[in-house]
């Protein structure tokens, strides 16, 4: 059994708690082809490392890799208390077939039931619970009321601009009203105001009541409380004479309040947080400018981004303009046509937008960005329509577009703040052109660039060859403050950027090497420790070979150290890393599924995957599966892995899950080039 510390696994209140009873369900689970995880601990803390550690157990135990699986992992755990008391929906993550995993897990433990949220999601488990005729949990049934809650607060139509819900039941309103009748305990209060605000149903005196509680509680600190996001809207509504000063205090979180009520005061308020570059300030004083001052959304789109342009807001801003231009140009009846449907209006407007002149040059850079994956799926759909007027219109869109986007986006990158996945999503696209070294570069230099992006330049540069002492000058100041905390990069392609730096440092023979090894000695902090060996990559030799191939055959947890070795070894005896890689097939001392990772991996030693598993989602992954399959040079054993990946992959099995979004050419392409291997499939 696995031990789950803090949590009392066993009883609750002289009973046994829900944790209790579904591990001892959990543990009657398994059978033909199907086969259950322990149950979590930290250091599974991702899907991926849910089917990390299915690929490990099978290993281990001798299981054939194309069991199907269940499991949950440290995130879904959080449906439980401390106490083991179920407070939410646990998610059941799983691999392999759906339908086997689906009769493997059945109804569920007794008690409790299973909702399957079909091939593309995970399976729920959460108690079954009772209603009164009219379909109400009784308020002390907690579990009851979360459901409930749950359920009344499901949007009926969600847009970018607006959501909504279908209307309460007068018994469901009268119950919410009641949980906020006498004294008022926030904690669960904001629970009952969120279904009435969406129904504009909260009275002045809930609101009153509520605002006073709020601020003497949250004094000096408004945004900890949950429930403000449904009470700041109320006030705005009622006119509240404390709304602005509450709104003022809450700061730019409260944009998509204000700019729901627009008014010269929000405008001002919102203008004010956007040009700090917060990205839901900056749509909300689109959205409230659009309303009050200019009606035409490219006019009100071109001033806004002038300003932005002339108080030097962050780049990112451009980026936020865009979206609520697009939203709202998409909103216009006149864009609701059957044909434009067919591209997906979102789609042809960020197209169209990156060659209108009315716009301003950082605004159209924005939008030549956004439309880096959307020229091909509009020209596709065009391609499936009747020969009219709109498809030629927006086929020449396309004309227009590719025109001018080299131009656009030369010199330009990705948001380095944003979603990790967003920029793995498009690490294939970086083979260091001039424009592109240039664009890294000086994102290195630049005092703003944080860990993140300092990780994702510093990588591309380095393993393309082209990071250079400046680089390693521009980050010595910044490498005790700054790169020296912990950022966890199991799921990138990059690694942790003190250890790019301090390889780099090596390569160069700069005297900073020394300070930086020095550094890496020490024992604290203890994060270091399972990554320190990766920093063997820079200046190798065959003591670092030795001390790291010892640790691979060791069994410890593999972050990276059989691709830095891998890669290593390839520098030493100047081969290619596939042929390192693929003399370990079969060799005692390495584990399959990280050599197969690995040899995936290094495919492309110019960009190499760091990845700890593969990404059956990923771009690269597929694209470095089908070097290796087809590679002539390597053996039939490495070529089958590739093979293996290769079938394996979303493209063709889940191809709507794959970033940045495939055409259905890309699909096809890739169905034909497994159709024409399926001989050598039967074979593996």
């Amino acid at each position: 059994m696995v031990l789950l510390v803090g949590l009392n696994t066993d009883r609750t209140a002289g009973q046994r708690s829900d944790l209790s009873r579904i591990k001892a369900w959990w543990r009657t689970l398994g059978g033909d082809g199907f086969v259950v995880l322990p149950p979590p601990t930290r250091g599974r803390y991702t899907q991926s490392d849910g089917h990390e550690d299915a690929a490990e157990m099978f290993a281990t135990r001798g299981i054939a890799t194309d069991t199907s699986f269940a499991y949950w992992h440290w995130q879904s755990h959080d449906a439980f208390a401390r106490s083991g008391e179920l407070q939410g929906a646990l998610y059941l993550h799983w691999g392999g077939d759906h339908a086997t995993v689906a009769t493997g897990l059945g109804e569920g433990p007794p008690g409790y039931r299973i909702v399957n949220n079909g091939p593309q999601g995970a399976f729920q488990l959460d108690k079954v619970t009772a209603t009164d005729a009219d379909g109400l949990p009784a308020p002390e049934d907690t579990a009851g009321v979360r459901q409930f809650l749950s359920r009344i607060d499901e949007p009926r139509r969600r847009t970018a601009r607006s959501t909504e819900y279908d209307p309460l039941a007068p018994a469901e309103e009268r119950w919410l009203h009641d949980r906020l009748s006498g004294p008022l305990d926030l904690d669960t209060a904001g629970r009952f105001t969120a279904p009435l605000e969406h129904r504009q149903a909260l009275t002045p005196d809930e609101t009153a009541r509520l605002l006073s509680a709020w601020r003497e509680t949250y004094a000096g600190r408004l945004t900890a409380w949950p429930g403000w996001r449904s009470v700041l809207p109320t006030l705005l509504r009622q006119e509240h004479p404390e709304a602005w000063e509450v709104a003022a205090e809450l700061g730019a979180e409260a944009a998509y309040a204000l700019a729901a009520h627009p008014s010269p005061r929000s405008l001002e308020l919102l203008r004010t947080w956007a040009l700090t570059g917060d990205d839901g300030a900056v749509r909300g004083w689109f959205r409230a400018h659009h309303a009050l001052r200019e009606p035409d959304p490219v006019r009100a789109a071109a001033a806004l981004s002038q300003e932005l342009t002339a108080h030097a807001a962050p780049e990112t801003a451009q980026t936020g303009l865009l979206r609520a231009l697009r939203e709202a140009v998409t909103d216009e009846p006149d864009t609701r046509r059957s044909a434009a449907d067919a591209f997906s209006p979102l789609l042809l407007a960020t197209i169209r937008f990156a060659t209108d002149d009315r716009l301003p040059r950082p605004l159209r850079v924005a939008a030549a960005k956004a439309a880096a994956d959307t020229a091909d799926r509009v020209r596709e759909a065009a391609g499936r329509l009747p020969d009219t007027a709109e498809t030629a219109d927006a086929l020449a869109a396309v004309e227009r577009y590719e025109t001018v986007r080299d131009d656009l986006l030369a010199g330009t990158g990705p948001d380095l703040t944003g979603y990790e996945g967003g920029l793995g999503d498009i690490y294939h696209r970086y083979r260091t052109s001039p424009a592109d070294a240039r664009w890294l570069h000086d994102r290195l230099a630049d005092p703003a660039t944080g860990v993140q992006g300092i990780a994702f330049c510093l990588e591309l540069l380095y393993a393309h060859g082209k990071a250079t002492e400046a680089d390693l000058v521009a980050l010595l100041p910044r490498w005790k403050k700054e790169l020296t905390k912990q950022y966890r990069t199991t799921y990138t392609e990059w690694r942790h950027p003190l250890v790019t730096l301090t390889c780099l440092a090596l390569d160069l023979e700069h005297p900073a090497a020394a300070d930086l090894l020095a550094w890496w000695s020490k024992p604290k902090p203890l994060w270091k420790s399972p990554v320190r060996l990766l920093t063997h990559l820079g200046a190798p030799d065959e003591e670092k070979a030795a001390e790291l191939w010892e640790f691979v055959v060791s069994g410890g947890h593999d972050t990276g150290h059989l691709m830095t070795w891998v890669l290593l070894r390839a520098r030493l005896d100047g081969t290619h890393p596939l042929h390192v890689a693929e003399k370990l097939i079969a060799k005692q001392g390495t584990r399959d599924y990280v050599l197969h990772r690995v040899l995936i991996g290094v495919a492309d030693p110019a960009q190499p995957l760091w990845h700890y598993a593969i990404d059956p989602r990923s771009h690269s992954w597929w694209q470095r599966a089908q070097e290796v399959a087809d590679d002539p040079r390597l053996s039939d054993a490495a070529r089958a892995i590739g093979m293996k990946a290769a079938r394996e992959h979303h493209i063709t099995r889940y191809p709507e899950q794959v970033r940045p979004p495939l055409t259905e050419g890309e699909v096809n392409a890739a169905r034909a080039w497994l159709e024409a291997r399926a001989d050598r499939t039967a074979a593996d």
